[in-house]
């Protein structure tokens, strides 16, 4: 007889091989057209609202491994709080305006572009950035993110950038919008001003200069021990090139300063506690102080330019270290931040004659059409050959650079349009908020914070084309801003209407609503500005244009998730619009992820040949293995990859796919309505291995509550390698296979099977939708069943299947178990057996240990997977004796008996039966009740 064909073998259409990267797209274009995103809203109407709020990613090139790694964390946060009973829709955007897409389009266009209008130029931007959309929409679905893909929001369409143009205008209301002259970086290469979120910082190697400034005030004056002297206060500048620009010389008021007196009589003043040093570097070696005093004793009193004929006022001012240099700072206030602000104390000019190029312009003497870097050496021979340059050295250290081009930047001061964070007290508000807001990680808060606390007034004017324009209007007779709101309310409904090339197309008397007056001087002429926003004032609107826009969504978000690096962009340009025009914060939780690097921990670069495209990760291994080590990573520090890293994660997968498999192949023969066993019928093993389940699913609910999906990654994989496939599945098999199919002992193990998979296709749905989805689809059928697992909710824990007295007796029998496996395993090497089943164990036990072993007696040789086994209650001689758990001594033997052709398992009943010499008892007794079954009796 076939035995073979009496056994409850596993079937199923649950392949083994997975063949994502060839299924996946399957998948998606069936979700599509079953419509399953649609499907999940209408279900989710009237549940409580959750929602996280897309950072737009920007419209140019494909995406790169980070932007998966920021797509896939939001939609496994989207899925999972709406498995958790949530109404979680997820609006993708994109970033639409700025430099990036104009400086492509400009080399596309070449020479052409001179004979465009600039209307027509912003045009060809549209064209490029719609073409990028569509290429990141389609790359972004293929990753599996589940959005409303059909109507995201763009910057560029035409409501949104009505209500950039209406959130600027407000800000023009208040007055906190204002133009001045003050230095800014400036990049001299894209030819526009740069806002801080776009500036990033490289080391460069800078000329390092002292320099002379000679006195011209009478030096009694100071001090009267140096009447009649020759005296010159020292600088010390890393920037020569600022030096034509010099109006000042900063002192601190609490330093104390010296006249020292040096080879040839010459007297040098500088902070009293640098003079040691600095006579090193100027190769002095014979100096002598003669005269001490504060600061105050300089202010006011007037240097010699180094190389012009004009005044260098000597000022006072907190910036002051004396961290290097002398303690005197060249101030030139058009080139500085602190030169300026120090400079309107004393009322000097922002004096920059440098034009947009970043060459000098025609007035300045000398060094007229030279580009400022480059005028470095000229400046610095021209100092020497003046008889004023103490020293020269080169410096290594940290240096603004434009974040899209790369090169170094300049402070320059040219008119721009600033928002205020002090004149309503957005900078006092903004703070006020952050401390309302849920940082994670921590960090988060303090990082934002001191930004805030630190940060200037925000540049938001840029001299680009592809934007929206700064909508303001300036009275032509008394320069002044014209802001009502008739004007901003006019000027939202055109943007909204014809979009914002409307202002580049249009006169301004049709920009403006009719009767338009000064409110200042009662003119009625006016021009309007042509500089547009900084796009960081775009994507901060979004809250706006986006959460307050569309009425299935709620302000303000949830949710904001972006990399580390939005704590000075999005984040924080998304705090300063909300609090500046609704006083608070657009979010109620910011989340923050590293970079992604390499298994090194290397930064990604094209130079280093280490960069992973997902593309590239997609076709060989599948999203879904992507998607994983997301989840695998604790993406709040930076996260790397690899093929070494993807490899495991594929491997880890096969475990995962293949422990599901094999529940579902033992479940083809199960109706989970009418086959599934009551709890108190249930065997205890399968009632124990219910109360795991519980401990899997509270801990999993709690870590998708709180974003720990490496939690959750671990401890499914745990679960499925350790707690089923090492312990319980593997008892199981026994018990599946020869037991009748409708046995007690087999629906008993379904009934936990079923409720096992079904937790865990739920619980790793969010993670791994296709292969959860396939899953779904596989298990066996009961009325009411959802169509897609998307459909469904988490796992609840049952505290009904929560039994710790249970669980602490098992966990003590699996700590034996654990002894006794290492004892077979042992004897396999020792060549005593070949598979477990070939052998007989005697496991001697303390007397703890045989108290709490004694009810597992009757299914020890099951549990244990051997064909014999027996307890007693003592110590064993030369026996194998418990590495982990003490009191645990195991002997192994040869089983006796023949081996059984159906279970495998040696007894000493095979031979004994007639009709079946080839297999044991208890397979007689299984074919017995098999034939009965089948004949109705």
């Amino acid at each position: 007889m076939d035995y073979k064909k009496t056994l409850n073998l596993p079937n199923t259409g649950f392949p083994m091989k997975a063949n994502l990267a060839a299924k996946e797209p399957n998948q998606l274009s069936a979700w599509e057209s079953e419509g399953l995103y649609p499907r999940i809203r209408e279900m989710s109407k009237g549940r409580p609202q959750f929602i996280l709020h897309d950072g737009p990613p920007y419209a140019n090139g494909h995406i790169h491994i980070g932007t998966a790694l920021n797509k896939i964390l939001k939609d496994i946060i989207i899925r999972s709080r709406q498995m958790a009973g949530f109404d979680a829709p997820y609006v993708p955007g994109w970033d639409c305006h700025g430099l990036p897409i104009e400086h492509n389009v400009d080399k596309e266009l070449g020479s052409k572009k001179k004979e465009m209008t600039q209307a027509q130029v912003r045009r060809q931007c549209r064209v490029y950035a719609e073409k990028f959309i569509d290429i990141q929409r389609n790359e972004f679905k293929r990753l599996g993110v589940m959005g409303e893909w059909d109507n995201p929001y763009l910057t560029m369409n035409y409501p949104y950038e009505a209500t950039i143009a209406k959130e600027c205008c407000k800000f023009a209301l208040d007055g906190s919008l204002f133009r001045s002259k003050k230095p800014i970086h400036w990049c001299c290469s894209c030819k526009t001003a740069l806002a801080e979120a776009e500036i990033e910082y490289h080391d460069e190697t800078s000329p390092s200069v002292y320099v002379k400034f000679a006195l011209k005030d009478d030096p009694a004056q100071i001090d009267d021990r140096l009447a009649g002297r020759n005296v010159a206060v020292v600088i010390w500048t890393t920037t020569p090139w600022t030096l034509p620009a010099n109006l000042a010389v900063a002192l601190h008021p609490d330093f104390d300063y010296a006249a020292v007196e040096v080879d040839g009589g010459q007297v040098l003043i500088l902070a009293r506690e640098l003079v040691d040093d600095c006579m090193k570097i100027f190769g002095f070696a014979d100096y002598r102080i003669l005269a001490e005093f504060k600061a105050g004793a300089l202010e006011n009193k007037r240097c010699q330019h180094p190389f012009y004929d004009r005044d260098s006022l000597i000022i006072l001012g907190d910036h002051v270290t004396l961290e290097a240099g002398t303690g005197c700072v060249h101030t030139a206030p058009g080139h500085g931040r602190e030169d300026y602000d120090v400079g309107l104390q004393y009322g000097l000019d922002a004096y920059s004659p440098v034009n947009d190029n970043g060459v000098f312009t025609d007035d300045v003497k000398l060094f007229a059409g030279q580009f400022v870097f480059k005028a470095n050496d000229a400046i610095n021979q021209t100092l020497a050959d003046r008889g004023v340059l103490l020293a020269k050295t080169d410096i290594a250290h940290s240096y603004p650079h434009c974040w899209r081009c790369k090169r170094p930047v300049i402070f320059r001061a040219t008119p721009q349009w600033f928002i205020s964070m002090e004149k309503t007290g957005l900078r006092k508000k903004a703070l006020e908020e952050i401390d309302q807001v849920q940082w994670i990680p921590h960090w988060g808060r303090e990082r934002i914070f001191g930004m805030i606390e630190n940060r200037p007034d925000w540049c938001v004017s840029r001299q680009r084309a592809w934007g929206v324009p700064i909508t303001v209007f300036i009275c032509e007779k008394c320069d002044t801003v014209h802001m009502d709101e008739a004007t901003m309310n006019h000027i939202h409904d055109q943007f909204a209407a014809h979009g914002a090339d409307v202002w580049f197309e249009k006169d301004v008397h049709e920009l403006m609503p009719e009767g338009a007056v000064c409110k200042h001087c009662g003119h009625t002429g006016f021009t309007k500005e042509d500089d547009i926003l900084d796009v960081w004032f775009d994507s901060g609107v979004s809250q706006a244009a986006v959460v307050e826009a569309r009425d299935y969504l709620r302000w303000p978000a949830d949710l904001y998730l972006e990399g580390s690096d939005q704590h000075r962009g999005w984040f924080h340009s998304a705090l300063l619009t909300a609090v500046g025009t609704r006083g608070k914060a657009p979010y109620k939780a910011v989340l923050t992820h590293g970079f992604v690097v390499d298994a090194e921990g290397k930064k990604m670069s094209k130079s280093l040949g280490n960069v992973v495209a997902p593309k590239a990760v997609i076709d060989k291994y599948g999203a879904e293995i992507l998607r994983m080590w997301v989840s695998a990573s604790d993406y709040r520090d930076d996260v790397r990859i690899s093929d070494t890293i993807l490899k495991q994660l594929s491997d880890a997968y096969r475990r995962i796919r293949n422990t599901s498999r094999f529940i579902l192949g033992n479940l083809s023969d199960f109706a989970p309505r009418d086959d599934a066993l009551p709890v108190d019928q249930m065997l205890e093993i399968d009632r124990f291995a219910l109360h795991k389940l519980q401990g899997l699913i509270d801990r999993a609910l709690k870590a998708y509550d709180t974003y720990e999906f490496h939690v959750i990654y671990h401890r499914l994989y745990n679960y499925c390698t350790v707690d089923l496939s090492s312990f319980y599945l593997d008892i199981l098999k026994d018990r599946l296979y020869t037991s009748p199919p409708a046995s007690r002992e087999r629906r008993s193990a379904q009934t936990a099977m079923y409720a096992i998979l079904d937790a865990m296709a739920r619980i790793m749905a969010p993670i791994m939708p296709f292969t959860a989805e396939e899953i779904w689809k596989h298990m066996p059928a009961m009325p009411g069943k959802a169509e897609s697992i998307h459909l469904v909710e988490f796992p609840k824990v049952d505290a009904g299947l929560t039994d710790d007295a249970l669980a602490a007796k098992w966990e003590t029998l699996i700590n034996v178990r654990a002894e006794v496996t290492k004892a077979l395993e042992k004897a396999r090497a020792e060549k005593v057996i070949g598979h477990s089943l070939d052998a007989a164990v005697t496991v001697g036990l303390s007397d703890d240990l045989y108290t709490v072993m004694a009810d597992f007696a009757p299914d020890l040789r099951t549990i244990l997977i051997v064909s014999g086994a027996e307890m007693v209650q003592a110590e064993l001689a030369g026996a194998y004796k418990g590495q982990e758990t003490e009191g645990v001594w195991v002997q192994v033997a040869s089983a006796g008996g023949e081996k059984c052709q159906r279970c495998w398992v040696h007894d000493d009943s095979v031979g004994t039966i007639a009709d079946h010499p080839t297999i044991c008892c208890r397979c007689r007794d299984a074919l017995t009740q098999i034939d009965l079954a089948g004949t109705g009796a």
